[in-house]
């Protein structure tokens, strides 16, 4: 029978009046159970179709949010290398970050394998919280206490809804390599990149207030710079005991009302007049904010499985041997909404998991899992398959990383335009400039959180008419090789056509010519093997008779890329009525068929799935598409492949 949590934690503000009781049964908090196991779609020893957790091996909509891929791979190292099993082991999350899934926000999620046995992540004696991490000390390595060995870490944050004002959820797990007596243990994040060099056994890159970085708050209240946070928690042999939340600030600001949380009554420096240190936090309304359970006998570990301190590997866990619990950031008052006014700001930048030997915060530090980098959201990165356009025609610039859930917005610059929208994930241009592109996390937000620049440059030739080249592809066959075909009814007395290359997509230079022909169906090869590393861009020019002189667009692949992997055509194009739309693939995987207008919004969406060989959709035109330039998009794992389509 399932062993349930019994917790009871009393936490006084300084004034001694207001008391917090603790949830003590497995619960789900923002669709993810919190109940000592690690499956989706199971709860409280039971299905539950729809229940979020760490690994998903179980049917239902539910997801498991840590990132399994290579797990037969991993498994498959550990049987074969035992030594494998002390190498550290670090996923992501399985979605990407700032996910909207299942009416829920998935901001980032992270699973950690530390050292064990003789552990090289671990402290010396002496070393607690309240000191300055260039003074924490740290032996080449070590064995650790079995109930202080952390052997595996989970952390997960997501919003209960898809809008900025939903409740801000932190989840954390641990494993430690025993079940027996009180655990002690700290999830402490960092404002600062705060990094631990395993050769010289140092910390660096803390903040500057003894270490850390510290709180600061206006003469009302209100956060000013928010800065770091630990979460301190007890575990006895049967039970969740403790857990509080503190933040690093200097003594005075004790004088201080905070506006988005109440001080505890506790502070610890390093050493008795210290004037950093950790103060304890309530939130201002009572009620219960912390969840916490402990795994029953034989729970199952996740897919990766567990290496124990003796490094045997084990599907099961003893019980006890898995803690974790939940805390609503938002009402602890630790929700950047509700310190900065500011939804989207990112409450930390690194998290560390330290375990300690008593329930006394400063109690000497004994395990920790190495510093890692969290909200680590990729920046916009800015492309296009035209570098080079000719005034009047349009060409599209695309965000090449972009993250559904953030906001996308753009300017034009140095003489440049947008044809119709300027926002979303890409948009249309038809005059050579800069184009500067910046980019908010979620929508509503209002600081910028990264900004990216593209320069597209005049075209040499500016007799561009796409609209004759119905199509035109270019495939890296092998590693030295790339096939390169179009598709052309241009004809004439004397006609023909150059192929042309360039290195930088600026400056192009001639391959071959071939000449016109009745069936309009061309193929060639090229031989990149002397090429540098890098994009590789072709077109191809047709030169007619009375100075006829039309381009194709821009193609474009890169060197060293998986050789032959997609090909993807459509035709006809330009049409009236139907497109067909073929990809011949190497590997299958699932897939996004998206059409977007001149002004960037999505007309035309299809889930699919593509198969290895050979692949055919074939899409009608709907009554409202008018003619004009559209933007045919296959959202493929790794890229997107987009390809212009024009409807006559």
């Amino acid at each position: 029978m399932k062993q349930w949590l019994f917790l009871l934690l009393l936490i006084f503000n300084f004034t001694g009046r207001e008391v917090f009781s603790q949830i003590t049964s497995p619960q789900v908090r923002a669709a993810f159970g919190v109940d000592g196991e690690l499956r989706s779609n199971y709860f409280n020893t039971a299905a539950l179709a729809a229940n979020d957790d760490w690994f998903k091996i179980d049917a239902g909509t539910g997801i498991g949010v840590i990132d399994t891929t290579g797990v037969a791979a991993q498994l498959a190292l550990y049987n074969s290398n035992t030594n494998s099993r002390y190498v550290p082991l670090m996923r992501g999350m399985s979605v990407p970050l700032y996910s909207n899934l299942n009416n829920k926000t998935l901001i980032d999620a992270v699973f950690v394998r530390d050292h064990h046995g003789n552990d090289s992540s671990s402290f010396s004696g002496g070393n607690k919280n309240g000191m300055s991490p260039a003074n924490w000390s740290c032996p080449v390595s070590q064995s650790v206490p079995d109930k202080s060995e952390i052997l595996d870490m989970y952390m997960h944050v997501r919003r209960d809804g898809t809008s900025t004002t939903d409740s801000l959820w932190f989840f954390g797990g641990l494993s430690l390599g025993s079940n027996q007596g009180n655990r002690y243990f700290d999830f402490e994040m960092y404002q600062t990149n705060i990094q631990y060099n395993t050769a010289t056994q140092k910390f660096s890159g803390f903040g500057p207030e003894a270490g850390h970085t510290a709180w600061l708050f206006d003469a009302a209240g209100n956060v000013i710079r928010p800065g770091d946070i630990i979460f301190t928690a007890e575990y006895s042999s049967s039970a969740l005991s403790y857990l509080e939340a503190r933040i690093w600030v200097h003594q005075s600001t004790l004088s201080t009302n905070p506006a988005a949380f109440n001080w505890g009554g506790a502070f610890d420096g390093d050493g008795t007049g210290a004037v950093y240190g950790y103060a304890n936090i309530v939130p201002k309304t009572s009620g219960s904010f912390y969840t916490g359970l402990q795994c029953a006998l034989n729970a199952w570990t996740g897919v990766f499985q567990l290496i124990q301190k003796d490094n045997s590997l084990s599907t099961t866990y003893d019980a006890n041997q898995f803690m974790e619990f939940s805390v609503n950031l938002s009402k602890l008052g630790l929700d950047p909404l509700m310190t900065l006014n500011d939804a989207c700001a990112l409450p930390f930048r690194r998290l560390m998991v330290k375990s300690r030997s008593s329930i006394s915060f400063n109690a000497e530090l004994k395990d920790f899992v190495c510093p890692f980098t969290f909200f680590n959201v990729p920046a916009a990165d800015v492309t296009t398959g035209f570098p080079s356009i000719c005034p009047g025609n349009v060409s599209v610039v695309w965000v090449n990383n972009a993250i559904p859930t953030s906001t996308y917005t753009w300017q034009a610059l140095g003489g440049g335009n947008i044809v119709g929208s300027n926002t979303g994930s890409s948009i249309n241009i038809n005059q050579p400039g800069t184009y500067v592109v910046s980019q908010y996390l979620m929508n509503g937000c209002t600081n910028i959180y990264a900004r990216d620049t593209i320069a597209v440059n005049a075209s040499n030739s500016c007799f561009v008419l796409n609209q004759h080249f119905q199509e035109f592809n270019v495939r890296q066959m092998n590693a030295d090789q790339v096939a390169v075909s179009w598709r052309s009814q241009l004809q004439g007395v004397g006609a023909y056509f150059e192929l042309e290359k360039s290195e930088d997509g600026k400056s192009f230079y001639h391959l071959e010519s071939q000449a016109a022909k009745n069936s309009g169906l061309y193929h060639t090869t090229d031989d990149i093997s002397n090429d540098l590393p890098g994009y590789v861009y072709y077109r191809v020019k047709f030169m007619g008779g009375e100075n006829e002189v039309y381009y194709s667009e821009v193609q474009l692949i890169k060197k060293n890329a998986t050789a032959g992997q997609l090909t993807f055509t459509m035709a006809p194009n330009p049409a009236t009525h139907l497109v067909r739309i073929k990809l011949q693939s190497q590997q299958s995987a699932a897939a996004e068929l998206l059409i977007r207008n001149e002004i960037g919004m999505i007309v035309y969406r299809r889930k699919v799935t593509v198969q290895t060989g050979a692949n055919e959709w074939r899409i009608e035109r709907d009554a409202s598409w008018r003619a004009g330039i559209y933007m045919v998009e296959l959202a493929v794992p790794n890229e997107p492949i987009r390809k212009r389509l024009l409807l006559q």
